[in-house]
């Protein structure tokens, strides 16, 4: 193989496994439990691509400095590499557990009355969120209407977690194996932007159900509380197979 295909091979390889890094079950949990308040298909674009620059971050400051240090780095890197994902195995409880209590807390309304005998307080669920007490807006509510670019910090913050976890350990223990610092910067750039695309268009199908079962509560708070329950699951099956050195998932 010629140098030039090489580098085309190399290049390409980088952008096909940023694709495929995006669809790994724990990023995918994390972001449908971000975007399910997304109305906008725009903004749900905009949650997928703010995740992935925050997951380029970590990635290009790692990466530069194995293309230097090479299996000196990534030795460190691999003794590091459990503490990283146990780091995301807790974010993605968070998220769970956060996602769960909105919902329950949705269906808990708190009021105090006085009815001469003092102020006493009357705890009682509630069939519908509060924002159900506001009329509804049309279906038309700009869900396809394209506006200005929109930066989400949460978004970001849980990418730059995820960077260092999953598929991009294989993308990291590639890079000792690349002679051109250039080539493996670009290498990394391409399996970022793989990954930033990737992952804003997995947005537009994470939103879909929480959109279509916008007026229907019931229905929607039950999406809601199952992205939240799979995501407390898989942060602690994480943790526990890193833990335990063994495998419960497959994947």
């Amino acid at each position: 193989m010629d140098p030039h295909s090489g580098l085309l091979a190399v290049l390409a390889f980088g952008f096909l496994l940023g694709l495929k890094h995006a669809t790994d079950a724990d990023h995918v949990v994390a972001v449908a439990n971000i975007v399910g308040k997304e109305r906008n298909i725009w903004k749900s674009i905009w949650i997928g691509a703010s995740w992935g620059a925050g997951h380029s971050v970590p990635l290009l400051i790692l990466g530069t400095v194995v293309l230097i240090a090479k299996e000196a780095a990534l030795h460190h890197y691999e003794t590091i590499a459990p503490y990283l994902e146990i780091g995301v195995g807790i974010m993605l409880i968070y998220l769970g557990v956060s996602a769960a209590w909105n919902v329950l807390r949705g269906n808990i309304h708190i009021h105090q009355h006085d009815h001469g005998a003092g102020p006493h307080i009357h705890v009682h669920a509630s069939h519908a969120p509060q924002e159900s007490h506001q009329r509804a807006k049309p279906l038309h509510n700009s869900f396809f209407i394209l506006g200005r670019p929109v930066f989400r910090i949460r978004s970001f913050a849980i990418g730059v977690v995820h960077g260092l976890a999953g598929s991009a350990a294989v993308m990291v223990a590639l890079l000792p194996t690349i002679d051109s610092t250039l080539t493996g910067i670009g290498y990394i750039a391409l399996f970022s932007i793989g990954t930033m695309l990737s992952m804003s268009a997995l947005t537009i199908i994470l939103a879909l159900p929480f959109k279509i079962s916008a007026a229907k509560q019931t229905l929607n708070r039950s999406i809601t509380l199952a992205a939240g329950t799979l995501s407390t699951a898989l942060g602690t099956i994480l943790i526990t197979e890193i833990l335990l050195q063994a495998t419960i998932i497959p994947f």
